[in-house]
């Protein structure tokens, strides 16, 4: 059943975790409206994400998720509503717009990699051609980053060299070579063969335990479970239903998320 409360009765969200955990506002998402031609992606949608938090976005297919996290580096643009980030609002476009991407670091499902560079050069493309950061400099950074994800004895190859775990890790290396603010991983792990999966999300769980900011569209219900402060529930292209893990997984408020929770636990 769709949750049709009004916004303002509706319980805090960003309360799922006590505040005095929380760092301040960093993403801030207010009433934001998604169309497509007739088509409503997203509706009425809000969501503040502090400082080293990590919240996990979870529901069916279809219902938005992957839709919100890309609006908020503007990969998507909204119809209406506003995106901030660190209390500034996203550009529309040119420089501005560049630079506020630098602060949103993105890993995708399908890795996009580029297949004519190394795996170095894939990481110290964006430090030296945004930052303007030197080769040497960016290098340095860039091997202590693939140390960190596992994969620095990969440096000298292309990606097509590399398993889709070794990938994707090299993905993470490159999003956080450009010292982001926040996070964005759009279901990282659904290209991945299950061998694969846990070497991904152990690297997310340390990089969640290090107070990176995060917000991660995922069917890895263990990983919400583990490193998650906050699940929200999305469906129909509403949050319906905030909590905390443990609370959201053992006593889900919503019919349509105690009905997608049975799915997963009968399947």
């Amino acid at each position: 059943m769709t949750d049709v409360t009004p916004a303002a009765d509706r319980p805090d969200r960003a309360s799922a975790r006590p505040a005095a955990a929380l760092g301040a506002p960093l993403v801030v998402v207010q009433n934001v409206q998604k169309h497509y031609g007739d088509f409503q992606a997203l509706t009425d949608v809000d969501l503040t994400v502090h400082k080293g938090e990590v919240v996990v976005i979870i529901g069916p297919s279809g219902s938005g998720k992957s839709t919100l996290c890309r609006t908020i580096n503007r990969l998507e643009t909204i119809t209406s509503g506003s995106i901030t980030i660190d209390g500034k609002e996203l550009p529309a476009e040119g420089k501005g717009l560049a630079q506020l991407r630098a602060d949103v670091g993105m890993v995708f499902q399908s890795f996009n990699l580029f297949a004519h560079l190394t795996i170095l050069e894939n990481v110290t493309l964006g430090p030296i051609k945004v930052r303007g950061l030197k080769k040497a400099d960016a290098e340095k950074e860039a091997m202590q980053l693939l140390e960190r994800v596992g994969v620095a004895a990969q440096a000298s190859k292309l990606p097509a060299q590399l398993s889709g775990g070794q990938q994707q890790r090299v993905a993470i290396a490159r999003a956080l070579a450009m010292h982001p603010k926040v996070m964005l991983f759009d279901e990282p792990t659904s290209a991945l063969d299950p061998e694969m999966i846990t070497e991904v999300l152990d690297v997310m769980i340390e990089l969640a335990a290090s107070g990176m900011t995060m917000i991660v569209v995922t069917h890895e219900m263990g990983f919400a479970r583990k490193a998650a402060n906050r699940v929200v529930f999305m469906a129909d292209g509403r949050i319906l239903e905030e909590a905390e893990p443990d609370q959201f997984f053992t006593n889900p408020q919503s019919d349509r998320a105690k009905d997608f929770l049975s799915k997963l636990l009968t399947h």
